[in-house]
C-alpha cells in the first residue's frame, strides 16, 4: 500500500506540502495541488479521510441548493462550484429543491448535523419571501437579486432587462411581448422592472395584455406564444426572460407561420449552449454562470475559515450578444407597407 511519502516523492514535493494540500488545500498552490493530485492516481495512494475529518471537525463537504436541476442555466453553475471545489478539497452534495421551503431544509439539516460544512444558494429570495436558511448557518446565495439578505452573487436583473429592450425598441419595435417567468420570483420581477422602464423611458405605455407568465421552462415558452399569435394587434417582438422559453416561443411562431425575426424578433436571457445553435439563433443576454459559481464557492470557503469577507455582495457584469432571431420591426424595414 502506497504511503504520503511515495506522493510526495512522486509529485516532487514535501511531505508538509501534500499533508497540506489534503487538510488545508486552500493554503496550496494550484500548481502543487494539480502535482498532488496526479501524484495520487499514479501511486494509488487512498487517504484515511475519516481519520481527517475527525481531526478538523469537518465533512469537507457542502450543500448546494438548486431549485431546478433540470435548467441549463443552473447547470453552468453546478459545474463551476464543483470545479472549485474539487480544487480546495471539498466533496459537492447536490440538492434538488424543486423550489420548496420543505426540500430545502431536508438539506439544511445536513449542514446542521455536520455531514457538510456550509452551503450555496441558487433559489433568490424575494423582499417577501422566506428564508428557511438559519443565521448560524455559513451560506452563500450564487443566483442573488437586489433583496437577497447575506453574503451574494448577482447580476443586475433589472438593467440587463432594459438594454435589451432598449435594443428592441432601436430596431422600431412598440409593442413588445413579454414572456415572464413566475410573477413571486425575484429574477422576473426585477427583469420586469427593467422592461418597464424601457418603455417609460421611450415613451410607450406599458400594456398589461402584452404580459404572459411562464416558469422558465421551454414548454411554457411554447404555449406564451400561443397567446401573442392569435392577438388581433400582436407584438412585433418578445422579449423572453430566458432561453429555454425564447427557445419554445420561436418553435411556436415557426409553426403558426410567423417568420423569426422578419415577422417578430425574440430574444432571451442567460446564454445557454443551444442558443447559439437553434434557427434562427438567439440574441440573448449572457449571464457569467462559471464565475458566478467559482465566485459563491470562494466566499463560502472564507465563511467556512473564518475569514473575513471584503464585500458581501458581489455584481457581476452581463454580456448582451445580438444573433439573428432579432430584426428591425416589419414597418420598420419596409416603410409604407400595411
Amino acid at each position: 500500500m502506497s504511503s504520503i511519502r511515495d506522493v510526495a516523492r512522486e509529485a516532487g514535493v514535501s511531505v508538509a506540502t501534500v499533508s497540506r494540500a489534503l487538510s488545508n488545500p486552500e493554503k496550496v498552490s494550484e500548481e502543487s495541488m494539480s502535482k498532488v493530485h496526479r501524484a495520487i492516481e499514479k501511486v494509488g495512494y487512498r487517504p484515511n479521510m475519516l481519520a481527517r475529518n475527525f481531526r478538523s471537525a469537518r465533512s469537507y463537504a457542502i450543500v448546494v441548493l438548486v431549485p431546478d436541476i433540470a435548467n441549463p442555466f443552473y447547470s453552468l453553475v453546478i459545474r463551476a462550484i464543483e470545479d472549485r471545489a474539487q480544487q480546495k478539497g471539498y466533496a459537492v452534495l447536490l440538492g434538488d429543491t424543486r423550489g420548496t421551503p420543505e426540500r430545502e431544509m431536508e438539506y439544511i439539516r445536513r449542514v446542521e448535523t455536520r455531514l457538510a460544512d456550509g452551503l450555496l444558494q441558487l433559489r433568490p429570495h424575494s423582499e417577501k419571501a422566506h428564508n428557511v436558511i438559519p443565521a448560524d448557518i455559513a451560506s452563500v446565495n450564487a443566483c442573488g437579486c437586489e433583496y437577497t439578505t447575506g453574503p451574494s452573487v448577482r447580476i443586475d436583473n433589472r438593467g440587463a432587462a432594459k438594454t435589451m429592450v432598449d435594443y428592441l425598441i432601436s430596431l422600431g419595435h412598440r409593442r413588445i411581448g413579454v414572456i415572464s417567468g413566475l410573477k413571486d420570483n425575484p429574477h422576473a420581477i426585477d427583469r420586469m422592472k427593467g422592461y418597464k422602464e424601457s418603455l417609460a423611458a421611450h415613451g410607450i405605455a406599458f400594456e398589461p395584455e402584452l404580459v404572459a407568465e411562464g416558469d422558465f421552462t421551454m414548454w411554457s415558452g411554447l404555449n406564451s406564444a400561443f397567446q401573442f399569435c392569435h392577438m388581433k394587434n400582436r407584438p412585433t417582438a418578445i422579449f423572453s426572460m430566458n432561453d429555454e422559453m425564447a427557445i419554445g416561443a420561436i418553435q411556436t411562431l415557426k409553426s403558426q407561420g410567423i417568420r423569426v425575426p422578419e415577422d417578430m424578433s425574440v430574444t432571451g436571457f442567460d446564454d445557454i449552449a443551444y442558443a447559439k445553435y437553434c434557427d434562427p439563433s438567439l440574441t440573448t443576454m449572457s449571464q457569467p454562470a462559471e464565475e458566478m459559481g467559482k465566485m459563491a464557492m470562494d466566499m463560502l470557503l472564507k465563511i467556512i475559515e473564518g475569514e473575513p469577507l471584503t464585500q458581501t455582495e458581489c455584481v457581476l457584469p452581463t454580456e448582451f450578444i445580438i444573433r439573428k432571431s432579432t430584426a428591425p420591426a416589419p414597418d420598420a424595414a419596409e416603410p409604407g407597407s400595411a
